[in-house]
């Protein structure tokens, strides 16, 4: 196995202990307000810290950039890391959240990993490699009808300045689909649609962090990633569109006018 994703799936695995552990005494946390409806516990920062640790112990001279820590260091190795995705979820003991760690090399994605502690599902994906679950191999669905398809999507909860956006975005798909999920956790949702669970999945203003490691892993799995407009900024814009290739382009069709006209 390449060493890189060995090493990542170390580091994850410590921090889903971590948050487990944790999980069964929320009462306990201390809970930091980092701004509207934004939210940090101890948790977060132990199992951030856990991460470091571990890939620091191997890589030391490699760059971190980190939800709680921020960036650290120059090098075209790169560890982008959410210690927990889903951070609400966990506070209120929804088991929907996870891992998500992702290494970029000279600005490029070249592994991912995604840990849902939970249900002990490991995303994993080398570039190149095709993206496994569990060890299995996984791939995008083959669903070609927006009439059978399921999507997943994310409301603008923090900064609600793209609620209108995002509110016709969902007025024009919503009618053709057969359902739109919101769970709470935009790398898991990715790994889904990586997996073939969500046939597509947009959102607005996310962070690197968030979908660092979900975008090679529904790229890895047959799919397609774009921002919402087609724009091919994602990773630093957070506006993302990922599903496979037949929905991708029909969500596409339907979403790039309505994003357009909120920017002109």
């Amino acid at each position: 196995m390449n060493p890189f994703l060995n090493n990542a799936v170390k580091a994850a695995r410590h921090a889903g202990r971590i948050i487990s552990y944790n999980a069964s005494q929320l009462d306990r946390l201390t809970i930091t307000v980092k701004g509207h409806a934004d939210f940090v516990s101890e948790v977060d920062r132990q199992a951030e810290q856990e991460i470091i640790n571990t890939l620091r112990e191997v890589y030391p001279e490699h760059a971190i950039f980190a939800e709680e820590s921020g960036k650290a260091g120059e090098n075209e190795f790169e560890w982008i890391i959410d210690p927990l995705d889903g951070t609400t979820n966990f506070l209120h003991g929804v088991p929907q959240f996870a891992v998500s760690i992702a290494l970029r090399v000279k600005g490029v994605l070249q592994v991912a990993v995604i840990l849902d502690p939970v249900k002990d599902e490991l995303f994993t994906a080398i570039r190149g490699e095709g993206a496994l679950l569990n060890d299995h191999r996984i791939r995008v669905s083959s669903i070609d009808n927006m009439a059978y398809s399921l999507l997943a999507t994310g409301f603008p909860y923090k900064d609600t300045s793209n609620l209108d956006l995002w509110t016709d975005c969902f007025r024009s798909l919503m009618p053709e689909t057969s359902g739109v999920r919101r769970a709470g956790s935009a790398a898991l949702d990715l790994a889904w649609v990586a997996a073939g669970r969500y046939d597509g999945f947009w959102e607005f203003d996310l962070n690197t962090w968030d979908i660092g490691a979900g975008v090679l892993l529904v790229q890895e799995a047959g799919g397609m990633v774009s921002e919402v407009d087609g724009g091919r900024n994602h990773l630093q814009s957070g506006n993302i569109l990922a599903a496979n290739p037949a929905i991708y382009r029909k969500m596409l069709r339907k979403l790039s006018p309505i994003v357009q006209k909120y920017r002109s």
